[in-house]
């Protein structure tokens, strides 16, 4: 039986996930651009406070949502990156020359997004957090295909099918591990609870459980950019508006891996069931390597940087299928940082493609020379993602590094390979866009000053977070994930 749940305790995590959907209905009747995106930053800053709370929350399961120091600190997140990507869209917006119809689909889909993802990461409910995942992919659907161009449709029909297959295994998964449950709990949402499974996953069918934690790896794994149903990403991200590929990177693929480890915790918790850790560590070594090489060869800017998302999603798995507290704590801090890093540049590579009308790189060169602010900014976020000190992504693949150097010696070749080549790309990419002789804006007026501060806030603002989340993370939350690095077992 479910607990029961009183009036005074019952409202936070549904608020989190119910606000920005009544915000979504707000933005349905708001059909003049700068009213809707104003009100689009209002809901979002409303919801980012109500998430803060979170923090100081009792935490434990309430009905159908669980508190933890697992999925705090990826909600807080998702909501900060929620907050600014809204800001950096209300200098964006007019640039994507949407009609009224266009942008309240835009605007409503952003809030259903952004409830969505709350709902998939507060889950305690394994049915539940499918459907929030669903209900994201199709929010991501209408978002990208939302300016009805040829390849934006296309984007949306290969996003739409790769995720459903993907969807459709994470459905069969569920299933099982329901299964796994049902001789002990019997019929109900008992069965469906993550925190009634890891209590009984010691005495469960250990063949049950790997073949349901097989599905649920390849099905969530899809959402979160793995090899080898990743192909739709660097697609959904280069034809989208502008604005989607933060949210896109920065906390769709949060909440696929976030799904993973629940899921990793139950079946790891049975000795006699497959290693979980070797399926994520193969399918993140693959995705790491893979998308290294596919980095040198993109000319199109905003691919390139899916295309990264995909090789820091196989640098997480990596860590987490190591598993321990460091390999685990590693992956957490590699998730955070890279949201904050790639959200960032998305904003900075955002601007610059509406300045110079082009997304291929050899059409944005010189930033630097002749938007200094803007460049200077980009570059820096660049070389964020690239790994290099002092931010958070450096100190993440540090800290991978070292546990594998410790206890995996075998893996410090391809791992390293893999970082050092990725890490070129990415610097030879800074070089083409931020430095050198500058290529000159399109016919169309630029942005103006007031415009470019919606770009250069954000922007500096998840990286100066990056940079203490590498240097001086504050101790109430790197206790927090501590605790949070023990979950995934």
């Amino acid at each position: 039986m479910l607990p029961e749940v009183s009036p005074l305790d019952f409202p936070l995590p549904w608020a989190v996930v119910f606000l920005p959907w009544l915000g979504a209905l707000l933005l349905g009747f708001l059909p003049r651009e700068r009213p809707a995106a104003l009100a689009n930053v209002g809901v979002s800053a409303a919801s980012f406070l109500l998430a803060l709370a979170l923090v100081w929350h009792p935490g434990g399961v309430q009905g159908w949502t669980q508190v933890d120091a697992l999925n705090t600190p990826l909600v807080v997140l998702s909501f900060l990156i929620g907050l600014t990507t809204a800001v950096f869209s209300c200098g964006a917006v007019a640039a994507e020359r949407f009609d009224a119809p266009r942008l309240r689909a835009y605007h409503v889909a952003f809030q259903v997004f952004m409830g969505a993802q709350a709902l998939a990461l507060l889950a305690d409910n394994m049915g539940v957090m499918w459907v929030a995942i669903e209900i994201a992919t199709m929010a991501s659907v209408l978002m990208v295909a939302v300016h009805g161009t040829p390849p934006a449709i296309e984007a949306a029909w290969k996003l739409f099918i790769l995720c459903g297959v993907g969807i459709a295994l994470a459905l069969l998964g569920t299933i099982i591990l329901y299964l796994a449950a049902q001789p002990f709990v019997g019929h109900g949402d008992d069965g469906l609870s993550w925190t009634v499974l890891m209590g009984l996953a010691a005495r469960a069918d250990p063949g049950v459980l790997n073949l349901a934690f097989v599905f649920l790896l390849v099905g969530y794994g899809t959402k979160a950019g793995l090899v080898p149903l990743h192909s739709w990403l660097p697609d959904a991200e280069a034809e989208g508006p502008i604005a989607i590929s933060a949210v896109l990177s920065g906390l769709l693929l949060n909440a696929a891996l976030h799904a993973v480890l629940r899921a990793k915790a139950i079946v790891g918790a049975h000795a006699d069931a497959v290693a979980p850790g070797r399926f994520l560590l193969a399918l993140g070594l693959a995705s790491l390597l893979l998308a290294a090489f596919a980095l040198w060869r993109r000319r199109d800017a905003r691919r390139f940087f899916a295309w990264s998302s995909i090789e820091h999603m196989g640098v997480a798995a990596i860590a987490f299928g190591l598993g321990g507290p460091a390999g685990n704590l590693a992956g957490l801090v590699h998730m955070l940082g890279h949201s904050l890093c790639k959200s960032a540049v998305f904003f900075g590579l955002g601007h610059a493609v509406q300045l110079r009308g082009s997304q291929k790189i050899a059409d944005i060169a010189g930033l630097c020379t002749s938007h200094p602010a803007l460049g200077w900014g980009l570059a820096v976020g660049i070389a964020a993602v690239a790994g290099l000190p002092p931010f958070a992504l450096f100190a993440s693949e540090f800290l991978l590094l070292v546990e594998i150097a410790g206890h995996y010696a075998w893996l410090v070749l391809p791992v390293g390979f893999g970082l050092l080549t990725a890490t070129a790309a990415k610097i030879h990419t800074l070089q083409a866009l931020c430095l050198g002789a500058p290529t000159p804006d399109a016919a169309a007026p630029a942005a103006g000053r007031f415009e470019e501060w919606f770009t250069l806030g954000p922007l500096w603002l998840h990286l100066v977070l990056a940079l203490l989340l590498g240097v001086a993370l504050p101790g109430p939350l790197a206790g927090m994930l501590g605790v949070a690095a023990g979950i995934p077992g």
